[in-house]
């Protein structure tokens, strides 16, 4: 006599997944299924609702952008008096090229750089105040000489954030 194994249980809904058929209830094997059913309708393939909406978010952003490099490039040009044929050149060089190429992005990032300093100048300046508040209160009794030079910087810093707010 020989060993018998028992055969590995398998509860009722496992074997109902195993028996189910791969096609939905109708469909013959022999037809094929058709590749355009599962693109969404209109833009890209294979994209969901919210990579298309991601991508026209995308799009608008960067018309927005070439639409505010071309007025700072037109007030650049406002600005420029016949004077000054020098920088009259460059300005032009910088409008003929191409919406895309890399000559844009310094103008971007020269932006974003002065917003950061303008950002950093305006967090020195109120860290200024809330020293001073703090030594007028009396909390700072004998301010440090780091503290003294901060105090002593800010008539500095204002003026050098009302440049950069400016323009100059």
């Amino acid at each position: 006599m020989g060993i018998v194994l028992p055969s590995r249980y398998e509860n009722k809904y496992v074997k109902f997944f195993k028996s189910k058929p791969e096609l939905p209830p109708g469909l013959s094997p022999q037809v094929p299924a058709p590749v355009t059913s599962s693109r969404p309708e209109g833009g890209e393939p294979g994209l969901s609702k919210t990579a298309k909406r991601n991508l026209k978010r995308k799009e608008k952003r960067r018309q927005q952008q070439e639409k505010g490099e071309a007025e700072a490039l037109s007030w650049t040009l406002d600005k420029v008096s016949l004077g000054e044929p020098a920088q009259l050149p460059c300005a032009l060089q910088g409008s003929r090229a191409a919406p895309t190429t890399a000559s844009d992005h310094p103008d971007s990032a020269a932006t974003t750089e002065k917003a950061k300093k303008i950002k950093n100048l305006k967090k020195k300046l109120r860290q200024v105040e809330e020293l001073q508040q703090r030594i007028q209160a009396g909390e700072v009794s004998q301010p440090s000489k780091e503290q003294l030079e901060k105090l002593a910087r800010r008539r500095a810093l204002e003026e050098e954030l009302e440049d950069l707010e400016l323009g100059l």
